[in-house]
């Protein structure tokens, strides 16, 4: 028999609480650098609340910091966030057709990468309340963790912070070094994209160019060059 919306509610919720531990230890060290980009620890929270996306705040962030236009800013989270497009059109094939629209626009704006892959999981048709329940447990992990981390930075020791934040960093990291070990094109794109953020970062002929604007420019330009030169085929993206 299949379950309620009730049912699926808080089947989701539970599922949704190992998310909210990583979350909130990730946002802990996101919103540690909140004061470090001349945010309040209101407005890292409300960031938090509306962009669920560890690199697309932190690019947000950074981009505001350094005063950058506001084309600058969309068009930098619209590259850091492309992906859940594509996540949010693949969740859609598993909603019942009568699924209305308003539930499927809030289902979207909580979509990242975890509550997606618990949500695409779900075996036959998704009821949007599962997704409802993960969000409903994850995301206050997340604009908590980084409300917390704003505070502590404004209170703890210079020393202790500069420690804290480099957590953010191992996020990133742990990110994709997996990936990176069983693909050696990925391995090779990930070095390749080191070595020319290196470049665009230390050779004056860049100096001009803001660091959102470089965000933007290497990460079309790598995607669009191994999407050219390392094609998929059918068969990969199916499995």
């Amino acid at each position: 028999m299949p379950l309620t919306h009730r049912q699926s509610f808080f089947k989701g919720a539970k599922d949704g609480i190992p998310i909210f531990l990583g979350y909130f230890a990730v946002a802990l060290t996101l919103g540690i650098h909140v004061k470090e980009y001349g945010l309040t620890p209101l407005q890292g929270m409300l960031a938090s609340l509306t962009n669920n996306t560890s690199a697309g705040e932190f690019i947000g962030f950074q981009t505001i910091a350094e005063d950058a236009g506001y084309w600058v800013l969309i068009i930098a989270e619209i590259v850091a966030n492309a992906r859940y497009l594509l996540m949010s059109f693949a969740l859609s094939q598993k909603l019942p057709a009568e699924t209305p629209i308003w539930q499927r626009l809030l289902m979207g704006h909580g979509v990242t990468d975890e509550i997606f892959g618990i949500s695409i999981a779900v075996p036959g048709k998704l009821d949007p309340f599962y997704t409802y329940g993960a969000i409903a447990v994850a995301v206050p992990g997340w604009t908590g963790g980084t409300f917390l981390g704003a505070i502590l930075g404004n209170i703890l020791p210079v020393s202790i912070v500069s420690a804290l934040s480099v957590g953010l960093y191992g996020m990133f990291i742990a990110a994709f070094i997996p990936p990176a070990k069983k693909d050696k094109i990925m391995a090779g794109l990930i070095i390749v994209s080191f070595a020319l953020s290196l470049l665009f970062a230390k050779l004056p002929i860049f100096a001009h160019i803001q660091d959102g604007v470089k965000i933007i420019i290497l990460t079309v330009v790598i995607s669009a060059a191994a999407a050219l030169i390392f094609p998929r085929k059918e068969n990969e993206d199916a499995a």
